[in-house]
C-alpha cells in the first residue's frame, strides 16, 4: 500500500436505496478497517431509482443501476463504486476495473408469502409478483397455476404488497434481505433445482478507475474472494456468450468445491421461454482455473440447442 493511498479519503459511491447504502456501507467499513484509510459514502442517483414504475427491461435492462455510478467514477466524483454484481453488464467498461468481488451471500431467490405459505402451498390462481423475466419463466415452468404480475420499487414497497393483501407473495433475492436483516419475512428459500438465480446474484462488485492502479491492487488484496470471483466469472461468461442481459430469462449458478485433482467448479444454467413452455437446463464442470472457459463452452452448447430463440426478446415481457 502506498503512502498516497493511506493519506487519501476514499469516496465510495452508492445508490440511495436502503439496500444499496447498507451494502456499500459494509464495504466502506471493510475498506477503512483493512486499508487503514478514511472513507466517505457519496450518494448517486440512478435512472432505475428515479423511475419506479417502468419495467427494468423497458429502461434498458442491463446497466440501468450501474451507469450513473460509473459516470461518477469517470468524472472523479467518487473513487470506488459498489454494485450488486448481477446488475453489472458483462462487457468491460473502458477506464474502469473490477477491483474486487467479496465473499458471496446466499444466492438463492426467496418467497415472501401470506400466511407463511411456500410455493407448493399457494393455491392455484394465487397472485405472485416479481420484477424478473427469469423468475417469471421458471415460475411458469413449475406448473403451479400461479398468476404472475410485475413488481418494481424498493424492498419495503415490495413487501408491502404482501402485507396489504394486494398480492399473495413476492419473489426476492435472499441476499438483499440478509444484508438489511429482514430474513424473518422469508417463507421459503427456493431450491436452485426449481429456480436458478441470476448470474452474479448475491455477490457484490467493487469498481474503481483502472488508472488508479495502487487502489485497484489494494482493494483486490484486501477484499477479493477467489472462489466467489471464479464462480461469478463462469456465470457471467455464460451470460456474455449467450448475448443476454440481466433482464433476460437466463439463470446460472456456479459452485466451487474440492475435487480429486484440486478445486473444481460446477456450473448450472437455464434459458427459458417467459411463458414457461420451453426450458433448457444444462450443466458443466471443470477445474476452477478454467472458470471462464466452462461458462463459454456451456453457453455455446446451449446456443446450439436453441437457447437464443428463448431469450432474444425479453424486453417485450412485462415482468
Amino acid at each position: 500500500m502506498t503512502a498516497e493511498t493511506v493519506n487519501r479519503v476514499i469516496r465510495v459511491g452508492t445508490r440511495r436505496s436502503l439496500l444499496a447504502k447498507t451494502q456499500s456501507g459494509q464495504v466502506a467499513d471493510q475498506i477503512a478497517a483493512r486499508l487503514g484509510v478514511q472513507v466517505e459514502l457519496v450518494e448517486v442517483v440512478t435512472e432505475g431509482d428515479v423511475n419506479q414504475t417502468s419495467t427494468l427491461a423497458s429502461l434498458g435492462g442491463t446497466g440501468v443501476f450501474v451507469s450513473a455510478l460509473r459516470d461518477a467514477l469517470i468524472r472523479g466524483d467518487v473513487d470506488v463504486a459498489v454494485h450488486s454484481l448481477k446488475d453489472l453488464p458483462t462487457t468491460p467498461f473502458d477506464g474502469i476495473a473490477l477491483a474486487a468481488v467479496p465473499p458471496r451471500e446466499d444466492p438463492r431467490d426467496v418467497l415472501v408469502a401470506r400466511d407463511g405459505l411456500t410455493l407448493g402451498e399457494l393455491p392455484p390462481g394465487s397472485v405472485v409478483a416479481t420484477g424478473s423475466p427469469r423468475r417469471v419463466a421458471q415460475l411458469h415452468a413449475l406448473g403451479l397455476g400461479l398468476t404472475i404480475v410485475g413488481l418494481r420499487g424498493n424492498i419495503d414497497t415490495r413487501l408491502g404488497r404482501v402485507a396489504s393483501g394486494d398480492v399473495d407473495g413476492v419473489i426476492l433475492a435472499r441476499a438483499g434481505l440478509a444484508r438489511i436483516d429482514r430474513l424473518d419475512v422469508v417463507t421459503e428459500s427456493i431450491d436452485p433445482l426449481q429456480m436458478l438465480p441470476a448470474p452474479g446474484q448475491g455477490a457484490l462488485a467493487i469498481e474503481c478507475r483502472s488508472a488508479d492502479a495502487d487502489l485497484v491492487a489494494d482493494l483486490a488484496a484486501a477484499l477479493d474472494d477467489a472462489p466467489t470471483r471464479a464462480a461469478v466469472t463462469a456465470e457471467r461468461e455464460l451470460l456474455r456468450t449467450l448475448e443476454a442481459g440481466c433482464a433476460a430469462p437466463v439463470g446460472a449458478l456456479a459452485e466451487v468445491a474440492e475435487g480429486e485433482h484440486g478445486p473444481e467448479i460446477w456450473l448450472r444454467a437455464v434459458a427459458a421461454a417467459v411463458d414457461g413452455t420451453v426450458e433448457l437446463r444444462r450443466s458443466a464442470s471443470g477445474p476452477v482455473t478454467d472458470a471462464a472457459e466452462i461458462g463459454r463452452t456451456l453457453a455455446t452448447s446451449m446456443l446450439d440447442e436453441g437457447a437464443a430463440a428463448l431469450i432474444e426478446e425479453p424486453g417485450k415481457q412485462q415482468a
